[in-house]
Order: C-alpha cells, then sequence, then structure tokens
C-alpha cells in the first residue's frame, strides 16, 4: 500500500474555439503507484495536457517533480518516473498477478475524492470482457468490479487477496439504473502497454485488423455465402483502405480464424474455461507491426494471408495526443481540422447527439482513403467586411478549394497561399460555396488578426509546409 502515491497535475487544454491560444490552466488530483525501474503508473487522463506533474508518498509532506515517460491513450495508461533519487527510498514496487476471475476478491486503493488520505475499497469481480475505454475511445479487455471507484481513484491499483495488482481503476458507469459498477485496466493491457515502452522507448499503441464485420448466426445467410455447416465465422462488411489488410481481404470474405483460433459466428473465441470474448481481444494482445495469420472463406474456397497489423488511422481522430490544433485563416474565416475534442469542446460532452448529422457521419462511419486525409471544416468566421454574407457559416466541412478535392489542412493552405487565380472559391457542403477575391482576401487578413490579436494566420505545423 506504501506504493500507492497521490498524483497531482495542472493541465493547460487547447483552446478549439481559439486555436491559437490555450485555455485557462486548472489542477486534478488522481492516484498512481510505483512499478519496477523507478516508475510510475496512473491513468492517461490524469495527465493529459500536463503542464506539471507532481506525487506525493503516503504519509509523506512533500511533493516531487514528475517526468511523463509515455502515454497510451488507447488503453489510458500514462508513465511517469521522478528524477529525485530520495522519493525512491524505502519504496517496495507493485508486483502484478494474473487476470483475476469471476468473484475473485478485490481491494482498490487510491486517493478519492471526500478526503486526502489514503482510501480502500473492497469489492469482487463481476465481469470480464472486451469493455469500451472512455477515454481511449478503444475496445480493449476490461475487468468490471462493485467496488466503489470514484473521482481521484484513477489510476489507482487493484490489489487481489495475495496483495499482487490485477488492474488499474479508471472508470465506473454512472447511470439511474446502476450502482456500483467500476472498471479497471487488467494485466494483460498493462503488460501491454509497458512492452511497448521497453521495446520501443515510446508508446506506439495497440493495433487493428482493419476491418468492419458483421455476425453470421442466421442459417440463410450462412448458406447463401457458401458456407458449409462445419464452418464459422463472420463476414467482412468493410476493410480500412489506409490497412495493409486492403490488398488481401474484400467485402463479403468470410473470416475464420485468427493466428490459428476458430472465430464463431457470434464474432468470439474461447477465452478461458467456460468463457468467451470477442476476437477484438486477440489483435489487441499483438504489438504494431507484427503479423497475423488470418483464414478466411471466398467464393466456397478457404484462403490464409498473412497480414500485417498496424495503428488506426481515424478519418476523425479520438486524440490529437498533446499537439496544440491546427488553423488556418484568410480573410476572417477560420480554417479547422475536426477531432473527437474539437467536437466535444464545440458541442459539449453529448457531441455526439448535438454535433450536425453529417460530421456525425463521418465520425462514426467514414474511412481514411489515404495516410494523410483529415475532415476540414470553416470552424467560424471572424466578422470583417471582407466576409460579409459568410459570418453564419459554422463547422461546415469544406469539400474542395478552386474545383481541386481539399486532402487535408495543409494541403488547403498550401493551395491557397499558391493561388494565383482571381478567385478564390471554396466548395462547402450542402453545395453551398464561398468566393473571395484572391488579393482583396489576403490583403485583408493581417488587419483582422490585429484586430483579434492573432499572432500567425496560421497554426506552426503548417508554417513550416507552406
Amino acid at each position: 500500500m506504501d506504493a500507492v502515491v497521490k498524483v497531482f497535475c495542472v493541465h493547460t487544454e487547447p483552446n478549439f474555439s481559439l486555436p491559437w491560444q490555450r485555455k485557462r490552466q486548472f489542477s486534478s488530483n488522481s492516484s498512481g503507484f510505483i512499478i519496477k525501474g523507478r516508475r510510475v503508473l496512473t491513468n492517461a487522463h490524469s495527465v493529459e495536457h500536463h503542464t506539471q506533474v507532481k506525487v506525493k508518498k503516503r504519509g509523506s509532506d512533500t511533493k516531487y517533480l514528475a517526468t511523463v515517460l509515455a502515454i497510451g491513450t488507447e488503453c489510458d495508461i500514462a508513465m511517469l518516473t521522478v528524477s529525485n533519487d530520495e522519493f525512491w527510498e524505502d519504496v517496495t514496487p507493485v508486483n502484478f498477478g494474473s487476470l483475476p476471475r469471476l468473484q475473485d476478491g478485490v481491494t482498490v486503493v487510491g486517493y478519492p475524492i471526500g478526503g486526502d488520505t489514503i482510501s480502500v475499497t473492497s469489492g469482487v469481480v463481476s465481469r470480464i470482457e472486451v469493455t469500451s475505454y472512455v477515454h481511449g475511445a478503444t475496445e480493449l479487455l476490461g475487468v468490471q468490479i462493485d467496488a466503489a471507484i470514484n473521482a481521484g481513484n484513477s489510476g489507482g491499483p487493484a490489489f487481489n487477496d495475495r496483495g499482487e495488482c490485477v488492474g488499474i481503476a479508471f472508470q465506473s458507469l454512472k447511470h439511474e439504473d446502476a450502482e456500483n459498477i467500476g472498471y479497471v485496466i487488467p494485466t494483460p493491457v498493462i503488460d501491454h502497454f509497458i512492452t511497448d515502452y521497453v521495446r520501443n522507448n515510446d508508446y506506439t499503441g495497440f493495433p487493428i485488423l482493419g476491418i468492419e464485420w458483421q455476425k453470421m448466426e442466421n442459417p440463410d445467410l450462412r448458406k447463401a455465402l457458401g458456407m458449409k455447416s462445419t464452418q464459422k465465422g463472420v463476414r467482412i462488411r468493410r476493410v480500412e483502405p489506409t490497412a495493409p489488410a486492403f490488398a488481401q481481404l474484400r467485402a463479403s470474405d468470410i473470416l475464420m480464424s485468427f493466428d490459428g483460433i476458430d472465430i464463431a459466428n457470434d464474432g468470439t473465441v474461447p477465452f478461458r474455461h467456460g468463457e468467451r470474448i470477442g476476437f477484438s481481444y486477440l489483435v489487441s494482445k499483438k504489438y504494431s507491426g507484427e503479423c497475423a495469420k488470418v483464414k478466411i472463406l471466398r467464393d466456397g474456397k478457404s484462403k490464409e494471408f498473412d497480414i500485417d497489423l498496424v495503428n488506426h488511422k481515424r478519418l476523425v481522430p479520438a486524440h490529437i495526443k498533446g499537439k496544440p490544433p491546427s488553423y488556418y485563416i484568410l480573410a476572417g474565416i477560420v480554417f479547422a481540422a475536426i477531432s473527437v475534442p474539437y467536437l466535444r469542446s464545440e458541442y459539449g460532452k453529448d457531441y455526439d447527439y448535438d454535433a450536425p448529422v453529417k460530421l456525425l457521419d463521418k465520425l462514426l462511419h467514414s474511412m481514411s482513403q489515404s495516410e494523410d486525409e483529415q475532415l476540414v471544416v470553416v470552424s467560424q468566421v471572424l466578422v470583417a467586411d471582407i466576409n460579409i454574407g459568410y459570418e453564419d457559416i459554422v463547422n461546415t466541412q469544406v469539400v474542395a478549394f478552386n474545383d481541386t478535392p481539399v486532402r487535408n489542412l495543409k494541403h488547403l493552405a498550401n493551395l491557397v497561399e499558391k493561388c494565383t487565380d482571381p478567385f478564390l472559391r471554396f466548395g462547402l457542403d450542402y453545395q453551398q460555396i464561398v468566393i473571395l477575391e484572391t488579393q482583396t482576401a489576403k490583403a485583408a487578413t493581417p488587419e483582422i488578426l490585429a484586430t483579434h490579436c492573432i499572432p500567425s494566420a496560421m497554426s506552426h505545423d503548417l508554417k513550416v509546409e507552406c
């Protein structure tokens, strides 16, 4: 228990409405614990957009400055270290145990709200399955427990009856019909994160196969697609164009096995005695750049492929991973690239209900056609005489510039900066167009920037390219 620490973090979040500056800083408290190698584990969301991180041991009155070594957004784990040797004195690192079983007892230790001293809550393992990780916007193996997990518990360890760490507390379910439903990140996911960091001296992430699939539980569906009564699997609906699998797999292929493990018609694979789990668990056990052997059924014939596994390239990224938001301003029109944090900033935590339907459709269903593709929008219009009549355009996608399809924000900025045509014509979604005279628009930009105290017409990452 002495290895459990309190984590103090000062955050400075990006300002997506005014991307040339940041929001007012704020502080948060969470939990963490010491592991071998002079390292501390906590949650990624506990140190996201950190400006300063400090840790304090149990019973100590000293806060030690910590350095963030790696942040795993998908798995919601962060690794810290402390350079001060005094911090590591008389500390016994936490040892990890194996994945618990149902009804095993667990004890969650941390520093939740309601007091300053360490807190201990107990419960049992209620469920083990592939779980939605809210912060990471991913689905990985998760353990559900009935021990209380409150704000501040995040990043704290969950111990079994032998005093071994079997997980990291990271989220709870708040619902009027649910009580005492908490979740911990299990040791297989923690081990993947640590091994990934040790191998690469950085966090590279969890790979994907790069497909969307459909269950094959209907007998007529199986028969129509040429499956025998002894064959099982799932139907591939779509393949990510940016994934290596795109060159080998096709829509309506039947995925029958992954790395030699048969996939059932409902998409599950054997897990432990008497248990089954979604086959995405097998994919998440691999590391980026590794190869997997898949067996498919195509036109009634079995085929096997060796497929490279890579990180997910989303059209609308779930995170910007500490980078400041990109923006480009012309004649008061602010262009930006859409991400989930952008949508959350604009429309609140219920962005998946309140954001424009077309943007949500892109978020939920569209796939990147290339590695550098972005969803570029007119974020807002800083009102000026030059842009009169366009001031109501907000969060509308920019489809083309002078009839050239827009790939990403850098591409748009380059096209505009190098344009010598008499007019700048932006083709927007909903068949809208914005037209400005080239020389007048470019000449008006500096004055508008000065009026709004904006230091530059474009973010630093675009300046490098332009």
